[in-house]
């Protein structure tokens, strides 16, 4: 069975940085596209940063720009996002998600992902 792992969430101050990761079991990513989404308590899941299955195509949502990067490393079958200045806003349930996709268009839909993580808690708060 397909699995995604998500790890590296945890309680955080504003200002402060976490490294989440996403690490698959039985198949290889590189052949996938990976989202990573977030879902913050009465909210939809949000999208919020796409690395293509090469890493040549990279998005971010507008609210995480400049603040967060998204890499992988295919030799570890891992996906990292780097996540910096965190503000409580930030606080949510983040999963990475994984989709084979000739292109990058509609990355931040959920429903056009494949397979889901179990999600991993940020929590940004003084």
């Amino acid at each position: 069975q397909v699995q995604l792992v998500e790890s590296g969430g945890g309680l955080v101050q504003p200002g402060g940085s976490l490294r989440l990761s996403c690490a698959a079991s039985r198949f290889t990513l590189d052949s996938y596209a990976i989202g990573w989404f977030r879902q913050a308590p009465g909210k939809e899941r949000e999208g919020i940063s796409y690395i293509s299955s090469s890493g040549g195509r990279i998005y971010y949502v507008d609210s995480v720009k400049g603040r967060f990067t998204i890499s992988r490393d295919n030799a570890k079958n891992t996906v990292y996002l780097q996540m910096n200045s965190l503000k409580p806003e930030d606080t949510a349930v983040y999963y990475c998600a994984a989709r084979r996709a000739v292109t990058s268009s509609y990355w931040s839909t959920a429903r056009t992902y494949d397979y889901w993580g179990q999600g991993t808690q940020v929590t940004v708060s003084s």
